[in-house]
């Protein structure tokens, strides 16, 4: 089965209630594909991939206040609250209130966390070469896929 539209569509397909002309679900099967390329190496550390985000970001930022975190993630408290609820318990980070502020959580990588970083720092280049995708492919990608997440934000922010 290919999904994938002809050349040239993009007009005719700007009305199209057909499946296959979503942008929406071009990127929902996509996100669902990778994210399941990516379940086999991340079971081998013992994360999901959502776990594996937040890592990623803990691992690049250090200590951060939950919701810093969230929105790193683009995710709500109530999304990523028990993502670190169960990083904790399997004793990757730990959370803290703040001693300047009792309102705000801090959240840092424990010793077995910071462990984890050298395992998972082959995660990347496991999957892009195993996608067959080189670094100037995926440069451009990322780069469109950022510029259409800033545009979708942009419109949702004007919604009511």
């Amino acid at each position: 089965m290919t999904n994938q539209a002809p050349e040239g569509t993009g007009a005719a397909a700007a009305g199209s209630l057909l499946i296959d002309d979503q942008l929406c679900f071009a990127l929902y099967a996509a996100q669902r594909a990778v994210t399941s390329a990516y379940r086999p190496v991340l079971d081998e550390l013992g994360l999901t991939y959502p776990q594996y985000l937040v890592m990623l970001v803990l691992w690049e930022r250090g200590e951060i206040p939950v919701k810093e975190l969230a929105a790193a993630l683009h995710l709500d408290y109530g999304t990523v609250s028990p993502l670190l609820k169960r990083l904790e318990a399997a004793g990757l980070l730990r959370r803290e209130r703040a001693a300047h502020d009792e309102r705000s959580v801090l959240v840092h990588v424990t010793e077995q966390g910071a462990d984890l970083r050298s395992r998972a720092a082959a995660v990347p280049q496991a999957l892009l070469s195993g996608a067959g995708l080189k670094g100037d492919e995926v440069a451009r990608l990322r780069g469109e896929l950022w510029r259409l997440v800033e545009r979708a934000e942009g419109l949702a922010a004007r919604r009511p």
